[in-house]
């Protein structure tokens, strides 16, 4: 069985490998599959938007929450709005900023509210205010993680922020928080306090889903092995687990006498038999166990 699933993972990695190598050789691909991660994630965000956020009034940061605020307050257009202040955030980026946002992040600028236009008359898929700012978070994340992968991003409240900490000295994070905070804030006085919370629950869904799709669903494990038998633990996990290991100078902190560490990273599947293995060979070995959310290079994929 752990053959098998060892093969399978192969023949994805080698598939991974190939897709990888398409676009290194061949740039229009590259800037094509961007190009496709941008609309693909702004058309997302704004179905996300119409289905489960507007709806049920959860205004969870970002230009979207404003237009939800002003939506409700003076009943003006979603789509109309975040267009009024995406396109100038946009300019006034390129001005204080630089051009380094490119054509990417103007598409997604104008893209992501003419999703919410055409998609502003699609029955909400819940009532209930927590699954829509569960589900709400979950879609945001997800759209704004593939703009991201696409090497751009919507424009929106986040170009404020940049603008804010180049001119403040106010840390990007601390500007963010800042803006959404606002947003968050204004929410829970134009709405109820529970919305507010509810945007808060969106929020925080919406960057842990960011995360995901920018790392990966996979998770590895780094194993820090002390071992007085370095060699045959070494062999070990070579030969027995298939995976490589670096020998780490280092030096014991008690004794100053020459202790190496070996460094392993192994799938989350292997990790039960890597401790065993240590363990058979040296009961006594000192491992120290991290997770490792994104391993690039050989046996796990590529950058």
């Amino acid at each position: 069985m752990l053959y098998s699933l060892r093969l399978l993972k192969n023949k994805g990695n080698s598939c991974m490998n190939k897709l990888q190598e398409i676009r290194y050789n061949h740039p229009k691909v590259e800037i094509a599959l961007e190009y496709i991660y941008v609309l693909v994630g702004a058309a997302i965000i704004g179905v996300t938007f119409n289905v489960f956020l507007l709806p049920n009034k959860i205004a969870s940061g970002g230009v979207s929450g404003i237009s939800t605020i002003l939506n409700a307050v003076m009943g003006l257009e979603p789509a109309y709005v975040q267009w009024a202040l995406n396109i100038p955030l946009f300019i006034a980026g390129v001005i204080f900023l630089g051009k380094q946002f490119g054509l990417k992040t103007l598409v997604g600028t104008v893209f992501l509210p003419f999703v919410v236009f055409l998609t502003k008359d699609v029955q909400p898929w819940t009532h209930n205010a927590l699954l829509a700012a569960l589900f709400g978070g979950i879609g945001v994340g997800a759209g704004l993680g593939m703009v991201f992968r696409g090497k751009a991003s919507t424009g929106g409240t986040d170009l404020a922020a940049q603008i804010i900490h180049k001119y403040t000295g106010l840390t990007l994070g601390t500007c963010v928080i800042l803006i959404d905070g606002l947003i968050v804030l204004s929410a829970a006085i134009v709405f109820d306090i529970e919305r507010g919370l509810y945007a808060l629950i969106g929020l925080y869904v919406t960057s842990k889903t960011i995360d995901l799709i920018q790392i990966g669903f996979g998770r590895s494990k780094m194993a820090m092995i002390i071992t007085s038998k370095q060699e045959e633990v070494r062999e070990g996990i070579l030969h027995k687990i298939d995976r490589g290991v670096t020998k780490l100078s280092a030096y014991g902190g008690f004794t100053d006498n020459e202790r190496p560490v070996l460094m392993c990273v192994v799938d989350q599947t292997e990790f039960t038999k890597l401790k065993q293995l240590v363990k058979t060979l040296d009961p006594s070995a000192f491992v120290v166990v991290m997770d490792a959310a994104e391993v690039l290079g050989e046996g796990f994929k590529r950058a």
